[in-house]
């Protein structure tokens, strides 16, 4: 059996990881690393709870930082595991600091990297998940694009080797637990928690740097726009934007936010599923509204997921006041433009294990 080192960090890459790490068993042993990079227990610990995913092996504790010293930091640490394990391959998801990390580790010591969610790109090289993700993609030796569109976004820059598209991981998470939620009587209770109903409120997300980078006067804006839509603003605060939406909620007094501490996976498919329009800087959640049929307003200039835009099932909008409620407000979505399947059959992860066991 080969020798599988996965590298994960953030609640996404937990999310993805739980169906590929479960599709990997009995074909490769799968060794994790938890770079930390994600490490409040509401963002990280109830993560490995929910979806089962094997304990990490490794915890290098990282935590927050610059991303100079938090990528840094994790390319020591995943070196020397690298060095102590002498894995087969080193499976990375996504686009974020610990993707980049794990792939640039593995690399320079000549282990193949496999790069589940290859080939997405905003053109955007501001940001820093775009500046991860080119780097990786050109790193990879297996490079598994979601969609046909990541793979023409690689065949552009002259990646042809090693690339597939086995569908989106995302796709198989969603259709699992969210019936696992559907089922636990626990979860459905976040709805009576809160103090909502299905479809009578909307759920908002922000976390991205453009978005806090802009300081009080960027979540006003927004905060603005959410304090004049007709139904409730719940607002999971992710840790990085918790004091400046605190300080905007005291300062203007808003009525119409709700903000909460983060949920897990499960509650979150509960939330997500149940409400009118999803308003995110999100790329996982916008592509999940969209998978539960959810309209969404994604809080950027661009997007990774051409395929959500189709039929207006997903718009965007800039960070202005009146821009969001027009976005928000306005937008009719075409249940026809559902009519083609670009993320796949639920069954990626089989898929990619199959093909990193080999």
């Amino acid at each position: 059996m080969k020798k599988i080192v996965t590298v994960v960090g953030a609640r996404p890459q937990f999310i993805k990881a739980s169906v590929v790490s479960e599709a990997l068993k009995g074909k490769s042993e799968e060794i994790l690393v938890h770079t930390g990079q994600h490490y409040d227990a509401n963002m990280s610990e109830v993560f490995f709870e929910e979806l089962k995913i094997p304990h990490p092996a490794y915890n290098l504790g990282v935590g927050s930082g610059t991303h100079g010293r938090q990528t840094g930091e994790m390319l020591i640490g995943i070196e020397e595991i690298l060095l102590n394990e002498k894995p087969d391959v080193v499976l990375v998801y996504g686009d974020t600091n610990s993707t980049l990390a794990g792939a640039l580790a593995a690399s320079k010591l000549h282990i193949p990297v496999a790069h589940v969610e290859a080939g997405l790109r905003s053109y955007n090289m501001r940001m820093p998940e775009e500046q991860n993700r080119i780097l990786s993609d050109h790193i990879s030796s297996w490079l598994f694009c979601p969609t046909q569109t990541a793979r023409e976004n690689l065949k552009k820059e002259g990646i042809t080797n090693g690339v597939s598209v086995p569908g989106d991981v995302m796709l198989d998470s969603v259709l699992h637990f969210r019936a696992v939620a559907l089922e636990n009587p626990e979860k459905r209770k976040i709805y009576e928690t809160l103090g909502i109903i299905p479809k009578g409120y909307r759920l908002a997300t922000l976390h991205r740097a453009e978005t806090t980078d802009g300081g009080e006067a960027a979540i006003e804006r927004i905060f603005d726009a959410f304090e004049q839509l007709p139904d409730r603003v719940v607002v999971p605060i992710h840790p990085r934007t918790r004091k400046l939406a605190e300080e905007a909620l005291a300062r203007r007094g808003y009525r119409n936010i709700q903000l909460i501490d983060p949920v897990g996976y499960l509650e979150m498919l509960l939330l997500t599923s149940g409400a009118k329009q999803v308003l995110t800087d999100s790329g996982g959640l916008q592509k999940e509204a969209w998978f539960m049929e959810v309209p969404c307003v994604t809080l950027r200039s661009e997007t990774e997921w051409l395929e959500t835009l189709e039929g207006g099932w997903n718009v965007l909008a800039k960070l202005e006041t009146a821009d969001i409620l027009e976005k928000a407000l306005h937008t009719q979505p075409d249940p026809s433009a559902r009519e083609a399947q670009p993320f796949g059959d639920g069954h990626a992860s089989e898929r990619i294990a199959e093909t990193v066991s080999a």
